[in-house]
């Protein structure tokens, strides 16, 4: 009883606090189903690390330090950057570039609505962050877990944590953030565009040399990018030279799985209590929010630009898709389309401003870290 009461006494308010957050986490992932592969774990583990002296995380017992094994997979497997690399493969894997191929002028959407990341980190330089740590906020708006672990831990590793939790978040949130922004910055007739669809059919020569032009160009525009870019980009190969199915499905699905579950655990490390609870990690949450917004109002913004010098006028919610939270956003901006036209099909131009936005978003990570790291 004394050892119960000595654990119970023994809790502080913050990690009271975080294990509400925990839940929170565990809850929304479950119950609303926003990113449960990661929303899980990742609740799970902030449940688990802010219970006192519970040997997950290394702590000081007798004047020794005692490595938590949840430290020895972060140094092993986030600290080296291996498993959002990782991710990556699998990521690859299940994208089908054929959309972007058939309209390769989305590409520009999916730089346009990265417009949210340089936005922010001038935003978070105003309030007192400096360089390094606001391009690691403001890569938040990249809608990308991955690159935004991958970018805050060679800029500003001490605010993993909180960058972590508000990428992942609202990359959840894509559906109830999304509708608002658009509908902020267009007008009903603006949604009510048709756009006439032709389907092309793009050759396997072409699907299989699209990867390895991306890493070229990549390499020599932003070489920093390379590991983001190469790993997405292999796994996209894995699916389409039509020899490598098997390892392509064990990408989608074994490999994506194993990692989603090490990542959210490990992740944790960052989410006690002193490490979270501060006033930095609230300004971190509301920057990622604008990051978001502001991403959605670039991309939708560069598309009513477009349609000035365009006869045939292009639905400005397509310019929306351009963030990477792929396929969420697509269907987003089709479920808005058919809201106003229940005959308005743009699904298959949303998605290739969204894959583009995928590659966009890696780019723009490369491009910080080129610069700042």
């Amino acid at each position: 009883m004394s050892t119960f009461f000595t654990g119970l006494l023994s809790i502080s308010l913050g990690q009271i606090v975080m294990m509400v957050i925990g839940g929170t986490l565990i809850y929304l992932g479950i119950k609303k189903k926003y990113e449960p592969t990661l929303l899980v774990p990742m609740g799970l583990g902030t449940l688990l690390v802010n219970f006192p002296q519970s040997g997950l995380v290394s702590q000081v017992v007798n004047n020794q330090e005692q490595e938590g094994i949840l430290n020895v997979l972060f140094d092993f497997g986030i600290a080296t950057e291996l498993f959002p690399l990782l991710i990556f493969i699998g990521i690859g894997a299940m994208i089908d570039f054929g959309p972007l191929l058939q309209n390769p002028i989305l590409l520009l959407y999916g730089a346009s609505a990265q417009f949210g990341i340089f936005f922010t980190i001038l935003v978070a330089v105003i309030f007192g962050f400096d360089i390094l740590e606001a391009a690691s906020i403001g890569i938040i708006g990249a809608a990308d877990g991955p690159t935004s672990i991958f970018v805050a831990l060679q800029l500003a590793p001490h605010l993993l944590g909180p960058i972590t939790v508000a990428a992942y978040s609202y990359m959840a949130l894509v559906p109830i953030i999304q509708p608002i922004a658009i509908r902020a910055v267009t007008t009903r007739k603006e949604r009510l565009i048709r756009m006439p669809y032709t389907s092309i059919m793009i050759s396997k020569e072409v699907r299989i040399l699209f990867p390895i032009i991306v890493i070229i160009v990549a390499g020599f525009i932003a070489p920093v990018s390379l590991p983001l870019v190469g790993f997405l980009m292999f796994g996209n190969l894995l699916r389409e030279c039509g020899v490598l199915d098997r390892l392509s499905h064990t990408a989608q699905n074994e490999l994506v799985n194993i990692i989603s579950i090490l990542l959210g655990l490990t992740i944790s490390v960052k989410m006690t209590a002193e490490l979270f609870l501060t006033l930095d990690s609230l300004l971190i949450i509301g920057f990622g929010l604008i990051a978001f917004i502001m991403d959605t109002v670039g991309g939708v913004l560069f598309a009513k630009f477009i349609n000035l010098f365009r006869k045939e006028k292009i639905n400005p919610m397509i310019g929306a898709a351009g963030i990477s939270a792929f396929p969420m956003s697509a269907r987003v901006i089709q479920k808005m389309a058919q809201e106003e036209d229940k005959e308005n099909f743009v699904l298959m131009y949303a998605a290739g401003a969204n894959v583009s936005g995928q590659i966009a978003s890696v780019i723009a990570g490369g491009l910080l870290l080129g610069y700042f790291a």
